[in-house]
């Protein structure tokens, strides 16, 4: 059975609108119920970041958890991580984050992971769906009804344990940090001056509306800038949640998660910490990138978008490092999902390690030329189907073979059909997504709501 409601991170929507309270206290009722199926401890941790609409919908979603007997703690504004954390190693069976992530701030949504800090299976989160429509969840009374509790305390031990990950400290950098207004507010900051270093903020102001406006990660020119304003020796920016962090070098260039990656892993390449040498990428992973990890004896093996099939192929082969060029990046011996902080502190460790500085790993290799363009549709149901745009795909294909590669897919947020295109060379490119982005329009009346040159850029 296909999702109704659960995407490629969560549900999400525009809050009030398709995220109601009301929808988050069923979802709430639901996802406990399904937490008390499983015989998991009937314990659950949530955070959210600023916006406006979080307490409201955070509130409503821990009611219908305590509903049906499930104690709640809610840590307020924090990152993504670090539910994951407290999740995984303080007894708790479900966590739940109430976030949109790099989506503007009138959107919300929810995320739910397991005991072991992991995004839940697509199989779980159907089951929770059944369970919103369902007649006769638990309704206990007295002793039985769930607590609430509103607690601080338990993200002092995610903190420490960020500061256990980088023990070359920082003392004598400066960093210009972008928290994009969002989730990381606060704690990321705090955490590298503790570690020792200098450090220039942005995006450090949330009024529950400015939420990833112009800052943060998907708009990595504002911390570029701060860098050549300031001196600084590296850029860090955020998302809305913190599950993802990019980086600019000294001089303002752009070191993407692919790169990042990379960075990493030519580091570590003799040592345990990377084996077996192989990364976890996606269709989007550049095909520059995949090159350069071939030629320093790596393997790249791709999976679909998204951090939970990322996080599902590490498990299965055992993999240390895998991630996306927008920067989610999991290292899988400290944590099962993606965690900006934790690949901040990963980065900056390398750096500190080598003695030298950023600008000298960004030009390691060069992409492909890369598009992405993203149309919006009215319906994403049935576009595989269309006769216009599987010819379009089938003759792209054809002109790309051995040259390039074509990645379609609806977006599992927004009512966007995404359409990347990479080749060896850019008229290539260029010639073959116009092909597919013409069928798309005709074959459901479409419109381009962006495109993107990933060439240098961020992937989605």
């Amino acid at each position: 059975m296909k999702r109704e409601h659960f995407g490629t991170d969560g549900v999400r929507g525009v809050a009030n609108e398709k995220l109601t309270p009301e929808f988050c206290m069923r979802l709430g009722r639901a996802a406990g119920r399904w937490l008390l199926e499983q015989g998991g401890e009937p314990r659950a941790v949530i955070g959210r970041d600023t916006r406006r609409s979080g307490p409201m919908l955070g509130a409503s979603f821990a009611a219908g958890l305590c509903a049906v007997g499930v104690d709640v703690e809610a840590l307020g504004v924090v990152p993504t991580g670090c539910i994951s954390y407290v999740a995984r190693t303080q007894g708790f069976g479900l966590g739940g984050v109430i976030s949109a992530s790099h989506n503007p701030a009138p959107d919300n949504g929810i995320k739910l992971m397991g005991c072991d800090g992991r995004k839940l299976s697509e199989e779980a989160e159907l089951r929770i769906e059944r369970f919103m429509d369902a007649d006769g969840l638990p309704c206990p009374t007295g002793g039985g009804v769930g607590w609430l509790n509103a607690s601080a305390e338990l993200t002092a031990a995610y903190s420490e344990f960020l500061i256990g990950l980088l023990p070359e400290r920082l003392d004598g950098m400066k960093l210009a940090v972008d928290t994009a207004n969002g989730a990381a507010y606060a704690m990321a900051p705090k955490m590298l001056r503790e570690l020792g270093a200098e450090v220039v903020t942005l995006g450090d102001e949330p009024d529950g509306m400015n939420i990833n406006r112009e800052c943060g990660a998907t708009s990595p020119e504002a911390v570029q800038k701060l860098v050549c304003d300031t001196g600084a020796d590296l850029g860090i920016s955020f998302d809305g949640d913190a599950d993802r962090a990019v980086f600019c070098d000294e001089t303002g260039r752009l070191i993407n998660g692919d790169r990042t990656m990379a960075i990493w892993c030519v580091h570590w390449g003799d040592s345990s910490r990377f084996d077996p040498k192989v990364v976890v990428g996606t269709v989007m992973s550049n095909g520059g990138f995949e090159q350069y990890l071939n030629a320093s004896g790596i393997q790249l093996v791709r999976t679909p978008v998204g951090d939970k099939h990322i996080g599902a192929r590490l498990v299965e082969l055992g993999g240390k490092i895998g991630g996306e060029q927008s920067g989610h990046i999991i290292f899988s011996e400290h944590a099962p999902t993606g965690d900006g902080l934790v690949t901040a502190l990963e980065l900056l460790r390398v750096i500190r390690r080598e003695g030298r500085p950023a600008s000298s790993y960004v030009a390691a290799f060069d992409n492909w030329p890369q598009t992405l363009i993203n149309v919006a549709v009215d319906n994403c149901g049935d576009w595989e189907s269309r006769p216009e745009i599987v010819d379009a795909l089938s003759r792209a294909e054809e002109a790309l073979a051995g040259r390039g590669r074509v990645v379609v897919r609806a977006s599992g947020t927004q009512p966007l059909i995404r359409v990347m295109v990479e080749a060896d060379d850019a008229a290539l490119r260029d010639s073959e997504a116009s092909r597919i982005v013409a069928a798309l329009k005709s074959a459901l009346n479409g419109s381009v709501y962006s495109q993107v040159d990933l060439t240098h850029a961020l992937g989605d």
